[in-house]
């Protein structure tokens, strides 16, 4: 009997989830023991003498522990308050953060936005417009206004096949790279918009949640790397073709020379 109790007992404690849980089972298993163990004292013992003596060993060896575990948490939480995770220096990081924001969100955000627009006529003004949007949904009027203020592609019969292939690629490159602008500007708002929600929450961050913060910037900051490589890309495309197109030049007034020199023997034989 007394090992079936035992059993019961030591089942209850580990299944126990909370203080009156606890004391509930060790009231049971104080009463459970002295009936069990001591049969004829109990029977001989009043009421009142069981549970006085159970009372006296919660509010002893119990209670006391129970302080025991609350000093323990008490000392660890004033740990972390102090030294981990100060609450004061804590507190004067957020403000300063917040302060930070109010003095130069404004600012840059005033550098960012400054109006560079410049054109003058209609068809210019209309162009700079499409090209200074941020946005990418608009391609296809890019390429109209760009046709207007520069001029369509030559007919067959207005211009050389040479001609026409050369102004053909430089025409293609160029629309590519304001496409490519267009591209760059409408992500660099996204990043703009990604910083300030950081800002914001670097503001409100629970304490341990900063290397996510971190982790967060330094991935928009990869992406805004990567987007700065794939403008100096479209650099080097846009030079590459210009160096094609004087090449091409050179070749064909090679040619035209060699067929002047031709025409010039030709006079200059006897005949």
């Amino acid at each position: 009997m007394t090992s079936v109790l035992f059993v019961l007992f030591s089942w209850g404690m580990v299944r126990a989830r909370t203080h009156r849980q606890v004391l509930a089972l060790a009231l049971a298993g104080v009463t459970g023991g002295v009936v069990v163990a001591q049969p004829s004292v109990t029977y001989a013992q009043s009421l009142v003498g069981t549970i006085e003596s159970i009372l006296n060993l919660i509010n002893g060896t119990l209670h006391s522990a129970l302080n025991d575990i609350n000093s323990v948490r008490s000392t660890m939480s004033s740990l972390y308050q102090t030294v981990a995770w100060p609450i004061q220096l804590i507190n004067q990081a957020r403000a300063q953060i917040s302060g930070m924001i109010n003095q130069y969100r404004t600012l840059m955000s005033g550098i960012f936005n400054i109006n560079f627009s410049s054109a003058t006529l209609p068809g210019t003004q209309t162009l700079e417009s499409v090209l200074r949007n941020r946005q990418t949904g608009d391609f296809g009027v890019l390429t109209t206004n760009y046709h207007v203020v520069f001029g369509a592609l030559q007919s067959p019969g207005a211009a050389s096949p040479q001609d026409q292939a050369m102004t053909d690629m430089d025409d293609a490159l160029t629309k590519d790279n304001l496409k490519t602008l267009k591209e760059i500007d409408a992500i660099g708002q996204t990043t703009l918009a990604m910083a300030d929600q950081i800002e914001n929450s670097a503001s409100t961050a629970a304490p341990g949640s900063a290397p996510f913060l971190t982790a967060t910037a330094v991935a928009t900051s990869i992406q805004s790397q990567a987007m700065t490589q794939k403008m100096i890309a479209a650099e080097l495309r846009q030079e590459a073709g210009r160096l094609a197109h004087a090449t091409a030049l050179r070749k064909r007034g090679t040619t035209y020379t060699n067929q002047l020199g031709g025409s010039i023997q030709q006079i200059l034989q006897p005949r």
